[in-house]
């Protein structure tokens, strides 16, 4: 009987094993983690690449989530919830211990990301790791409120509404901060490296 139900978990709605949960059903919530604990790990590492520390902010994030849960707001998602925790948790560690909570991005299209429109990679055969040194170094100078929307918007492809609720702002503060975060970082790689400028 037990069995069956747990196969029987995994098609019913967040929302649903929410409430099983705050009922005492905690194989419930162990279904919500396995459903969503992906998308967290890949979130949190944009924040650090130390597996140590990716592994402690995930699973601090999922204990938060189970001993909040009865503040869950209902007209919420539940991923968006949990999503907003794992910022929250991964910004405050690195506040503690008074470090910049971004690391290099290993990702070797991020010159060509949006942040950085109307840039260009001069060197075709640029390596990867100089692209996510640059990166790191261009992020970690641009204030808290710009990287960590840079880093919903343009790594984790978060919709503008999503971003909102994440943060706890208005959609049109998310539109004016990815704006600015934007030309910021455009700005600062033109500074450091002004062979990124667009070549006519």
């Amino acid at each position: 009987m037990a069995l069956r139900l747990m196969e029987s978990l995994p098609e019913i709605e967040d929302q649903e094993l929410v409430t099983r949960t705050l009922n005492g059903d905690r194989e419930a919530f162990g279904v919500l983690v396995e459903r969503h604990q992906d998308r967290i790990f890949g979130l949190v590492r944009h924040y650090t690449r130390n597996p140590v520390e990716v592994e402690d902010i995930v699973q601090d994030t999922f204990l938060k989530a189970f001993t909040r849960l009865s503040s869950f707001q209902r007209q919420g998602s539940f991923y968006t919830w949990v999503y907003r925790i794992a910022v929250n948790t991964a910004l405050d560690l690195f506040k503690r211990q008074g470090r910049n909570p971004v690391q290099t991005v290993e990702d070797p299209e991020v010159i060509g990301t949006p942040p950085s429109r109307g840039l260009m990679r001069p060197d075709a055969q640029m390596q990867e790791r100089e692209i996510a040194e640059i990166t790191h170094e261009v992020l970690a100078e641009l204030p808290e409120i710009f990287r960590t929307v840079l880093i919903l918007r343009e790594f984790e492809q978060q919709a503008y509404q999503d971003i909102a609720d994440l943060l706890g702002i208005s959609i049109g503060t998310v539109e004016s901060r990815i704006f600015r975060a934007r030309a910021k970082f455009k700005e600062q790689i033109l500074q450091r490296y002004p062979e990124y400028g667009q070549v006519d």
